[in-house]
């Protein structure tokens, strides 16, 4: 496999990050729709240097916010992958499992058929013993995505980055162990 390819699924390829990659994930990242879970829209320049932070992550620790595309057609559709979460509460420093997609691809089963691998690359390749993930409690997709995947709600919790005074602040947890997804 190219050492740029991380895994790929049936119809997913998760991968290190390209720059042509920018053009849509700074398109996705100003989309009101697509952020509409998020306290703000991303400009370019965020989008690049979010670009930049996951690609030395992923050669690093050969894990991250992976790009995915469709082994299909190619079409960059957003990432997926696994990221350390390091802000201020009681369950970190953790990983997390997160995704974002291109609002044109939502609804189709990527989010779930992708996180799938990542929660299988987790525990079976960097043998993590658990697996976090949260989103603002209003976000009922992506819970729904942490439901499919057979995660665990175990609470709610205050996002510390996230404004005081903002709807989104409220956010759930939820979790996996090894143990729970080798059953």
């Amino acid at each position: 496999m190219n050492k740029q390819v991380v895994c790929t699924t049936e119809r997913l390829i998760l991968r290190q990050w390209k720059d042509s990659d920018l053009p849509e994930y700074a398109a996705l990242n100003a989309d009101t729709e697509v952020m509409k879970y998020f306290p703000r829209l991303q400009t370019a320049e965020e989008s690049a240097a979010f670009i930049a932070t996951q690609s030395s992550i992923i050669a690093e620790r050969g894990y991250g916010l992976f790009a995915v595309e469709l082994k299909e057609s190619a079409d960059f559709i957003g990432f997926i992958g696994l990221n350390e979460a390091t802000f201020d509460a009681e369950f970190t420093p953790c990983i997390e499992i997160g995704w974002r997609l291109r609002k044109e691809f939502w609804h189709q089963g990527y989010a779930t058929e992708g996180a799938r691998a990542c929660l299988e690359f987790g525990f079976e390749n960097l043998q993590l013993k658990q697996i976090y993930s949260f989103t603002a409690v209003l976000n009922q997709p992506s819970e729904r995505v942490m439901q499919r995947i057979g995660m665990t709600k175990i609470g709610e919790f205050q996002h510390p980055r996230v404004p005081l005074d903002s709807d989104l602040r409220t956010h759930v947890l939820y979790r996996m162990a090894r143990t729970e997804h080798r059953k």
